[in-house]
């Protein structure tokens, strides 16, 4: 039997009538039958003696296998095990915003789900962002990774670069699924399309602070993975819109506009040097494909010029009608940490 559909509203309602928790563990579920009594036992077994209040948030993105029906029974005996079952399997993106909707502790863990990530490592870093307050979130870094090296390690490598340079956030591991984050960072951020991969990015650009730290790496023993290489090719579309976001979202015309002008000018230069030859020095030009070349500049100038003028009426449209802001501001520097010492 299938447990029942909540909307989303209504699962955030049963979630907030519930004290808050200091911890949300967050999991996207696909599949991942035969792991999860043995991945909720773990996270569990983490937890519990790290002395904080916690609550494992577990969304099942529409799994075709046994996987809501064992959240369902692993719930009925676990308070603190909170399902989430989405109608159909969106992804990662949507399945973990599903999650950060409806988290309420103060700070939120993402974790996969076949057991690769270490669940025991996770209050080892809450203890390192609790200690330093400046910082915002915390990646975890595969750095002794325990997957094939041609298939999985050097295609991430390449693209942990790329992204990298890209987005100017600097880590050696986008890809790790073990990261702790502030809940305002995560509330702050909406996920779309395949977005989870980029949050670390996303953050940076509403002002969080991140830091790398190692965890640890295991091989998956049981189930399959989830990823091909047609991944590969939806990173880099994602990358391009990612650039664009972080660059150009508050001033499209900036993007369209400055190719749009050298497009023009081009094909200016192009025409006028043409209609020199056909004025002053009497050459026929009809013919030549150069005209063309010119011409088809000239209007694929005019075209990008008016879409970044379109552009900039739409990033007016989204932000002044609703009230959104064009900015956020950050609460004010939160305290260090003192040691028992002190405080006594």
């Amino acid at each position: 039997m299938q447990p029942t559909v909540q909307p989303a509203p209504v699962v955030a309602a049963m979630i907030a009538s519930r004290p808050n928790p200091q911890v949300s563990v967050v999991i996207p579920i696909y599949n991942e039958a035969d792991n999860l009594p043995d991945l909720v036992s773990r996270v569990h077994d983490a937890m519990a003696p790290s002395g904080r209040s916690f609550e494992l948030i577990c969304i099942d993105d529409g799994s075709r296998d046994a996987s809501a029906r064992i959240l369902q029974e692993l719930a009925a005996t676990r308070a603190w095990l909170r399902p989430v079952y989405l109608i159909r399997n969106y992804g990662q993106s949507t399945a973990l915003q599903a999650g950060f909707d409806v988290a309420t502790g103060d700070f939120i863990v993402t974790l996969d789900g076949d057991l690769q990530n270490d669940p025991l490592d996770v209050p080892s870093l809450l203890d390192h962002l609790q200690a330093h307050p400046e910082l915002d979130v915390i990646s975890g870094w595969r750095k002794d990774r325990q997957d094939a090296a041609l298939s999985r390690k050097l295609p991430s490598r390449l693209a942990n670069g790329l992204i990298s340079k890209v987005t100017g956030v600097k880590l050696h591991d986008y890809g790790c699924a073990l990261k702790v984050y502030r809940a305002q960072v995560i509330h702050d951020l909406r996920l779309y399309g395949e977005m989870h991969r980029f949050i670390p990015a996303l953050a940076a650009e509403v002002g969080a602070k991140i830091v790398e730290i190692p965890v640890r790496h295991h091989a998956r023993t049981r189930g399959a993975s989830k990823y091909g290489i047609d991944r590969t090719f939806r990173v880099l579309l994602d990358l391009l819109w990612i650039k664009f976001l972080l660059r150009f979202l508050h001033r499209p015309i900036h993007a369209f506009g400055g190719v749009g002008l050298g497009c023009v000018l081009l094909g200016g230069l192009t025409l006028t040097w043409l209609s020199f030859e056909k004025l002053v020095l009497g050459q026929p030009i009809g013919g030549r494909p150069l005209l063309m070349l010119g011409i088809l500049f000239l209007l694929l100038g005019v075209q990008l010029v008016a879409t970044g003028v379109l552009g900039e009426m739409l990033t007016r449209i989204y932000h002044e009608p609703q009230g959104r802001a064009q900015y956020m501001t950050r609460d004010a520097p939160r305290p260090a940490a003192r040691s028992a010492s002190q405080g006594r």
